[in-house]
């Protein structure tokens, strides 16, 4: 029931949240309101939550909607309560090593409300899981953020993915692919590892092979100027201070795109692969998470031996 100020108070998983300004329009091309991005977390839960579980989030704000400033933030919002887990780690690439965050771990769906209702669009998060007692971040994915340059678009993209699912098969590696819900691709595989560095390692020593064998579709070099009519095959995005977008994850776009899992076909397929909140609940419905074998440890293959004959 609202308040005389409008607030709403709603009970979640036995914790009292009060949302506001529920009819802020958030997307102005559109009119989406920040009671629909409500909605669409609220209901998408089920299948992004466990992408979430274990992870350091970082996200991005949106208080005025899209189209005004944005801020992002890794350290726990001022006045969060204490029943949100939070963990204060080292910052990831310090090279003091002293720098520490309190990180959001978002374990259930009353955080992820919150985290709705301060606008917190877009949910980031890293390739790997809180780490256990003081180790190191150790990943248990791989992924390769693929953008294309002007004027390659998505097609691209799609076609470099199933390129990288064919070399990564080649070693035991399953990849899953998702829109980033702006204008490329990522596609992921679950990995072991006991030295952090080795997916950082292999993915790059993928992209440039991929690179040598397709130099008119592929970049794996960051430099603008290579960059024009191909496709990068962002192999950094597996540095442990790196974060990439969510499974599932809303983006500030002009429309409510999401970052959306795909099946295979779709890629081989091609076409524009846009999809908006609506159209990715009604998915989900229909073909349930694309992108569960990202969290399959039946399916997670040590890099190590595949490096070593690759180098």
């Amino acid at each position: 029931m609202a308040d005389s100020s409008g607030k709403v108070t709603v009970e979640v998983d036995g914790h009292h949240l009060q949302l506001s300004n529920l009819d802020k329009v958030l997307y102005p091309a559109t009119g989406f309101t920040k009671g629909e991005v409500l909605d669409y977390y609220t209901r998408i839960a089920p299948v992004l939550l466990p992408h979430l579980a274990d992870r350091a989030l970082t996200v991005k704000r949106y208080p005025n909607g899209v189209d005004e400033k944005f801020f992002f933030e890794k350290n726990a919002a001022r006045g969060t309560p204490d029943w949100v887990r939070t963990v204060n780690l080292p910052v990831p690439g310090s090279t003091k090593n002293r720098e520490t965050i309190d990180y959001v771990v978002v374990t259930g769906l009353a955080t992820l409300v919150r985290l709705a209702n301060l606008a917190a669009l877009e949910l980031h998060v890293p390739q790997w899981r809180i780490p256990v007692r003081a180790r190191k971040p150790r990943p248990d994915l791989i992924v390769f953020d693929l953008d294309p340059g002007p004027p390659a678009t998505i097609g691209e993209c799609c076609e470099v993915a199933l390129l990288l699912r064919d070399l990564l098969a080649e070693d035991g590696l399953t990849l899953f692919a998702k829109t980033s819900g702006s204008k490329g691709m990522q596609v992921s595989a679950p990995v072991s590892v006991a030295d952090p560095e080795l997916t950082s390692q292999f993915a790059k020593n993928l992209a440039q092979r991929l690179e040598r064998q397709h130099p008119d579709l592929v970049v794996s070099r960051m430099t603008k100027s290579l960059r024009p009519g191909k496709v990068l095959v962002d192999w950094s995005q597996n540095n442990p201070a790196k974060t990439t977008v969510a499974p599932y994850s809303l983006r500030a776009r002009e429309t409510p795109t999401v970052s959306t899992p795909l099946e295979w076909s779709e890629v081989a397929s091609g076409g524009m692969l846009r999809f908006t909140a609506g159209e990715v609940l009604q998915r989900v419905a229909e073909r349930g998470d694309l992108f569960a074998g990202t969290l399959d440890d039946r399916l997670r293959v040590d890099v190590t031996r595949a490096l070593a004959t690759r180098e």
